[in-house]
C-alpha cells in the first residue's frame, strides 16, 4: 500500500501537471469505485484544480468551489500519467481524469477491488474521511508519546493504526522500528524515555529520508515504480537476506496477508519471535534464538 512518502512523490509529480488547470471529466470504468453519490461525480467537470492535499494515505483534488475528489489508492492502487484522453483499455484500469496536458490514470492490479473514490464537498465532508492520525512533521515528542499510548499496542500496531498516525503502513513501519533498534511486538506503555526519543527520531527520520530518495528518484517524472518493496531498505521485504547493520539474517513473523520483518540481533536481543503458522506447528520446538534456529535448520 502506497504510504506517507509514496504520497508525497505521487502529489509533488501531480502539483506541476494540474494545479490551476480545468479537469474536463472524469471516466471510471468499474462503477464500485465510486463510493459517493452526491454531489455527483459530473459536477466536477470543467472545474480547475486549485488544491492536493494528502488525508492519511488517501489523495485529495481540491477544485472551484470547494468540490474534492479523495482517492484512496489500499494495497494495489497505482497513478499513472498519460496522454491526453488515455486509453482505458486493460482489466488493471479503473478510471481516468482528464487534463489538457494529459489524463491520470488509477489501475489496481489483482482481483480483489479495494480502491476507492470519493466525491465530497466542503471542509467538514473532507476532514470526515480523515481517520485523525497526527502527523509526525507537524508533532513534538509529547504529542507523539500520547498518540501512540492511547492505548496499549505493540509498536507494531501502534504505528500503524491510521488514528494515532497519519500515513504509516506495513513497509515504513518495519523500517522506522529497525531505525529505533525496538522490537515490532514491544508494548507502547512499557517503553522507557530513551527508547521513546529513539522511537519519535526514527519516526521523522525514516519517513524524511524515503520522501527525499523518492523525490530525487521521479525527479521531474511521474513515479511509475511505486511499491512497498525497495532494495536499498533495511528489512522490509527482505527475509533471509543480511541486515545491512549487523549482518544477521532478517526474520519475519506472518499474519493474513501481512508480514513483519526485523533483525533478532539489532531490535530483540537475539530473540526469535514466534510465527503464528510455524510456532503452532513446531510447539515447543519452536527456536528461541538465532542458534537455536541455525541448528534445527541443520538436524
Amino acid at each position: 500500500m502506497p504510504e506517507l512518502p509514496d504520497i508525497a512523490a505521487y502529489i509533488g509529480a501531480l502539483e506541476p501537471r494540474i494545479l490551476n488547470r480545468p479537469l474536463s471529466r472524469v471516466r471510471v470504468v468499474n462503477s464500485f469505485l465510486l463510493r459517493t453519490a452526491e454531489p455527483p461525480l459530473a459536477s466536477v467537470d470543467g472545474r480547475v484544480a486549485r488544491k492536493i492535499e494528502r488525508i492519511g494515505k488517501r489523495i485529495a483534488l481540491g477544485f472551484d468551489n470547494d468540490l474534492w475528489l479523495v482517492l484512496h489508492l489500499m494495497i494495489a492502487g497505482r497513478l499513472h500519467w498519460r496522454s491526453p484522453d488515455a486509453s482505458l483499455a486493460g482489466r488493471n484500469a479503473l478510471a481516468a481524469f482528464d487534463f489538457p496536458d494529459g489524463s491520470l490514470v488509477l489501475t489496481e492490479a489483482g482481483a480483489k477491488r479495494r480502491a476507492s473514490l470519493h466525491v465530497v464537498s466542503g471542509q467538514d465532508a473532507l476532514e470526515a474521511l480523515d481517520p485523525g492520525g497526527i502527523d509526525v512533521f507537524a508533532s513534538d515528542l509529547a504529542t507523539f508519546r500520547a498518540a501512540l499510548t492511547a492505548e496499549n499496542r505493540t509498536l507494531k500496531r501502534a504505528l500503524t493504526d491510521p488514528r494515532n498516525l497519519s500515513g504509516i503502513g506495513n513497509a515504513y513501519s518495519d523500517e522506522i522500528l529497525h531505525a529505533a533498534r525496538l522490537s515490532p511486538i514491544a508494548m507502547t506503555h512499557k517503553l522507557e524515555p530513551d527508547e521513546w526519543q529513539r522511537l519519535y527520531d526514527a519516526t521523522r527520520g525514516t519517513l524524511r529520508l524515503w520522501m527525499d530518495r523518492l523525490r530525487a528518484e521521479s525527479a521531474g517524472r511521474f513515479p511509475e515504480k511505486v511499491t512497498a518493496f525497495r532494495k536499498d531498505m533495511a528489512v522490509h521485504g527482505r527475509y533471509g537476506e543480511a541486515c545491512p547493520a549487523c549482518g544477521a539474517k532478517i526474520q519475519r513473523i506472518r499474519y493474513a496477508d501481512n508480514e513483519t520483518n526485523y533483525c533478532a540481533v539489532c531490535q530483540t536481543g537475539g530473540k526469535l519471535l514466534a510465527d503464528r503458522s510455524l510456532s503452532r506447528l513446531l510447539k515447543y520446538d519452536w527456536p528461541r534464538t538465532l542458534e537455536e534456529l541455525e541448528a534445527l535448520k541443520r538436524r
